[in-house]
């Protein structure tokens, strides 16, 4: 078996008909093997590598160059996808042999956190990584929000295509990605996909002139439902004036189901709201993200409460070692320890990337086998990690 890097229409007979069989209804048709090409300018920059014996692909796996904010500060993050193997090859270590490969090689590049959207959590879970939040799917009807029509809000809306709108688009995910944490975004080769396919309308509310709340949507059918993708808002006024908005569909939509962020409890929105919120993750299909650190580079300078712990990381490629996390000053900074004390905690790299991306309580560690944290070393990590609810926001 050899191992290499496959680009541009290599991808054609190689990955891309791995990953369909994988993710799509098969046997292909004609028509939609045509299709393929048409990604080609989407998949440029990404890393893909493939293993393969006598000229046949035995499995495949892409890295997506990318931009994650972890606690305030923007990292290189690694999007893992296209894992896929041949259905003869399958649990013969092909993936494992791809993977640690594929993190090798975009650690070595500067990208200091890796996500994913696993197939099955508990087999990335023995490569490091953590589960994250699945955002929630809103469902409700239109007239629930008739008492907005009567509000008279400050700011105002406009309505476009997406390939018309997408510079405004695109803006708006870049500020989300600054001020928002866990949030990622594609590259420009990836991301301009949504603009060229032009698939969607685009409505986006502005506050004095900027742009504080936006939301890509498709509609099915008269009496049917407007299906709206990712809704991004950086308050509560950008909120109502997209839902004000939704609500001006009264005589024309039976529902509106839109995305959005785990923190939000739609719920609260309004009185007498009748909606349905779900984040239901299964195996296989709809797996909730994961991610992990891929490096301790992506550690120093965080914003940090106060805390001092030494942490010892164990059973992992490539986070080892002990350290010391101080926290005290309000930024986290890390300084090699190599005096042979007795470390106060024990964490793998699931435990610590738990801690920096803010989904577990320290002393959840140990009930999950991610460490051993007495409860000492318990109150000082979770001074330097306070609890965080992350988005991770791109899908792939």
């Amino acid at each position: 078996m050899t191992i290499r890097r496959v680009t541009a229409d290599d991808r054609l007979t190689t990955s891309f008909p791995l990953a369909a069989y994988a993710f799509e209804s098969s046997p292909l048709g004609a028509a939609r093997i045509d299709e393929f090409r048409d990604y080609l300018p989407y998949q440029e920059g990404n890393r893909t590598l493939i293993a393969e014996e006598g000229g046949a692909t035995l499995a495949a796996v892409s890295a997506i160059p990318m931009r994650q904010n972890l606690r305030g500060t923007v990292l290189p993050m690694a999007g893992v996808a296209g894992v896929a193997t041949h259905p003869l090859a399958r649990r013969q270590g092909h993936v494992r042999t791809l993977l640690h490969q594929l993190l090798d090689e975009v650690r070595d590049e500067g990208h200091t956190l890796s996500a994913l959207y696993p197939f099955r959590p508990s087999f990335y879970a023995r490569f490091g990584y953590i589960g994250l939040p699945k955002p929630r799917r809103v469902t409700f009807a239109p007239d629930n929000l008739g008492s907005l029509l009567r509000v008279d809000l400050p700011g105002e809306v406009s309505w476009e295509r997406i390939a018309a709108g997408y510079p405004v688009w695109r803006a708006f995910t870049e500020r989300n990605l600054q001020e928002r944490h866990g949030f990622s975004i594609f590259p420009d080769y990836r991301a301009v996909g949504m603009r060229d396919r032009d698939e969607y309308w685009l409505v986006t509310a502005r506050v004095g002139g900027e742009v504080t709340g936006a939301v890509t949507y498709r509609i099915d059918g008269h009496g049917g439902t407007l299906h709206g993708n990712e809704m991004l808002c950086v308050d509560p006024l950008a909120r109502t004036l997209l839902l004000q908005f939704f609500a001006r569909h009264v005589d024309q939509i039976e529902r509106v189901s839109v995305q959005v962020p785990p923190d939000e409890l739609p719920d609260l929105w309004l009185t007498d709201l009748d909606v349905h919120v779900e984040a239901r993750t299964a195996m296989p299909g709809s797996s909730a993200p994961m991610a992990r650190l891929l490096a301790m580079d992506a550690l120093p300078g965080l914003p940090a409460g106060p805390g001092r712990v030494r942490v010892e990381l164990t059973g992992d490629r490539w986070l080892a070692g002990t350290h010391l996390l101080d926290g005290t000053t309000g930024v986290l900074e890390l300084v090699d320890d190599t005096t042979g004390r007795t470390p106060t905690a024990t964490l793998t790299a699931a435990g610590l990337s738990a801690l920096a991306y803010g989904v577990l309580d320290p002393a959840e560690l140990p009930l999950r086998g991610l460490g051993e944290v007495p409860a000492d070393a318990a109150a000082e990590l979770r001074g330097i990690f306070p609890r965080r609810v992350p988005y991770l926001f791109a899908d792939f």
